[in-house]
């Protein structure tokens, strides 16, 4: 859960301040086991009835419903309540119940000793049952006997496990939503201070204008009267302006861009923050609309750089042209020493790691707001292939190098709890994915050969199913005889697809329950660096290492929904190093690609023309991830660093 990570902070400091070590220690060691990282409900269900019944925890008993009873004190539905109740009392019966089986009478007159008062107010059924423990046989009695049957005591398992999932599935802990409010105002702060920002230029402009308004009504006043004076007709009157007086203001005004992103290329500390103003595209739409001005004085400009339309008659531009995407903050990491590799978000967003070649991997975070305890710097002894979180927390991160070896990293316990390695056959493990449901996750690793580029070094696949409980393999996934290397792996919501793409351009599709193939098709002439489910899981989108994107359809398989082709940001000497990669926004309509310029693409996906590219790093644009679900994406460059940018 997103803000599960600010709550155990909070819980901690709780009990260190109150010095309930003990407490502590237990939920220290808790926490470190825990895998699901969710509500589990089981785990109540046996306290209630692996422990408080049959070890007579009658006080401990009534003491829980009556917490649950003061959390859910602020239900608006009587009909929850209701249910609430019921289930407290058929609790309580199976309690005196178990007692009476026990031969505990003792416990049940103790029982009705301390809570009879409030029972009998409770309503008037509770009264045939101060006799129980004087009854000679009360399980063949007829008031009684239907408690006394397994039957009954399953369904009350069952009805108290299903009431406790759907209440902490519709309702959050209070902690939780302290962290969830908590980042609530920061952004409105954020915003705040943004919008009053723009106010304050508004306000200046206007009164700048005003200022050349009042001059200008001035000056023609005193012209009239000269004119007047002189005897001058207004008609003849010619401007005297060179051309020079009439582009410099337009000069002056475009030659701010140049100027920032030196700004933006200078940054001399190891973690730099840069806010960029949302002016860019008002700057691009000054800019056209100044040169579609002039746009029929000088027609070899018009050939030089050509006329594109799409399909409906629209212009679309050259991805060179694309528009500077308007920011809101970007922040630059500079902890890394060679070319970066992969970086990803973690499943909240809250948390960012990133590989380089020197076989570095570093956690960090771009929001001050979010507790700096789990940056790490984890040392892997060799090139960073691939990473993944793991999808219900922010936990766990796996990490496959290129010696065939796959490391689980518990960020808040920060070290490595499992070390894993494939086969000698298979060293590169090209790709890691987290099942979104199960505690599995499947691994894409590769045999070598010589070849002139990254790809083309890539041999025979090997995908394998492992166990993250006990860390073992549990499959290897079927891809016939020397198959070719898998380079891109993707879960749909429910982790009962995979897909996985190959570098025959092949694109197969896996039913991780019966762990067969179900079907494939070819989709690029090249091999396939990166696969992407998209947002509402009829399509899957492929990039190949000849820069083609497309969109293919679940539905109709081998049908085309929609293409792009970014051929000159993957520049060939790039993807001799690099493997190519895109990611898709949380809204599955803007799709980020690598590059092998200093800028990347910023696709529209389906019904818009044209894109964005980004601000320029000073190298080529290695790898990209976007926030799972803000407008916020990252790029890592060869030149070392890795951003965080914010788009409006």
């Amino acid at each position: 859960m997103e803000n599960m990570q600010y709550a155990e902070e909070l819980v901690r400091e709780f009990l260190v301040f109150r010095g309930f070590t003990n407490t502590l220690q237990a939920f220290e060691t808790e926490r470190c086991t825990d895998i699901g990282k969710m509500f589990q409900v089981y785990k109540i269900v046996d306290l209630i009835f692996a422990v408080y019944i049959p070890k007579f925890h009658a006080e401990k008993l009534v003491g829980l419903f009556s917490f649950f009873k003061q959390c859910f004190s602020s239900w608006s539905e009587t009909t929850m309540l209701d249910t609430f109740s019921k289930l407290e009392g058929s609790v309580l019966r199976c309690y005196i119940v178990h007692a009476l089986q026990s031969g505990r009478k003792d416990k049940v007159v103790e029982f009705f000793g301390m809570n009879g008062n409030d029972l009998l107010l409770k309503g008037s059924d509770w009264t045939a049952w101060f006799a129980i423990p004087y009854v000679k046989n009360p399980s063949i009695d007829p008031q009684f006997r239907v408690y006394f049957s397994k039957e009954w005591y399953e369904a009350l398992r069952l009805s108290v496990r299903n009431f406790f999932s759907e209440i902490f599935n519709a309702r959050l802990p209070a902690l939780l939503k302290i962290s969830s409010e908590k980042n609530t105002i920061s952004c409105l702060k954020k915003d705040n201070k943004r919008l009053n920002q723009k106010l304050l230029q508004l306000q200046a402009l206007l009164e700048e204008k005003e200022a050349q308004l009042g001059l200008s009504k001035r000056s023609m006043g005193a012209a009239n009267s000269s004119f007047q004076s002189s005897g001058i007709d207004g008609e003849n009157l010619r401007p005297s302006s060179s051309s020079e007086d009439i582009c410099a203001p337009a000069t002056s005004y475009l030659g701010r861009i140049p100027q920032s992103e030196e700004c933006a290329a200078a940054e001399p500390t190891k973690f730099a923050s840069a806010r960029v103003e949302s002016s860019s595209r008002q700057d691009s739409y000054s800019a056209s609309s100044l040169h579609s001005s002039f746009g029929g004085i000088d027609d070899t400009a018009q050939k030089l750089y050509g006329s594109h339309f799409d399909e409906n008659g629209r212009e679309m531009l050259r991805e060179e042209e694309f528009p500077e995407v308007s920011v809101e903050f970007q922040e630059t990491f500079l902890g890394h020493t060679s070319p970066i590799t992969r970086c990803r978000f973690s499943a909240s967003g809250n948390n960012i790691a990133s590989a380089s070649v020197d076989g570095t991997v570093r956690i960090w975070t771009y929001d001050s707001s979010i507790p700096a305890s789990r940056n790490a710097t984890i040392y892997c002894g060799a090139e960073i292939m691939s990473l993944d979180w793991e999808c219900k927390s922010d936990r766990l991160l796996l990490i496959g190098t290129a010696d065939g070896g796959i490391k689980a990293w518990n960020v808040d316990a920060k070290r490595v709890v499992c070390d894993l390695n494939t086969t000698d056959a298979f060293p590169s493990v090209l790709d890691l994915k987290c099942s979104p449901v199960e505690p599995i996750f499947v691994s894409a690793a590769s045999s070598r050969r010589l070849g002139s580029n990254s790809i083309d070094s890539l041999g025979y696949a090997s995908l394998t199913v492992w166990n993250m409980k006990t860390w073992k393999a549990m499959t290897v996934l079927p891809l016939g005889e020397d198959p070719p290397a898998i380079t891109s792996l993707c879960f749909n919501h429910n982790g009962k697809i995979l897909a996985a793409s190959a570098t025959d351009g092949m694109i197969h599709m896996f039913d991780m329950s019966a762990g067969l193939q179900i079907t494939g098709w070819p989709a690029h002439d090249s091999a396939i660096s990166s696969l992407l489910f998209g947002p509402d899981e009829t399509s899957i989108f492929s990039l190949g290492s000849d820069g083609k994107i497309f969109e293919w359809s679940l539905q109709n398989q081998g049908r085309v929904l929609w293409s792009k082709t970014s051929s000159w940001f993957s520049e060939p000497q790039t993807s001799n190093y690099y493997r190519h990669e895109m990611a898709l926004d949380a809204s599955g309509r803007q799709l980020l690609a690598t590059s092998g310029s200093v800028r990347a693409p910023i696709y529209q996906v389906q019904g818009h023309s044209n894109g964005f590219k980004t601000l320029p790093h000073s190298a080529a644009i290695t790898t990209v991830d976007w926030h799972p679900s803000l407008p916020i994406f990252l790029t890592g460059s060869a030149d070392n660093s890795v951003r965080v940018t914010s788009i409006l």
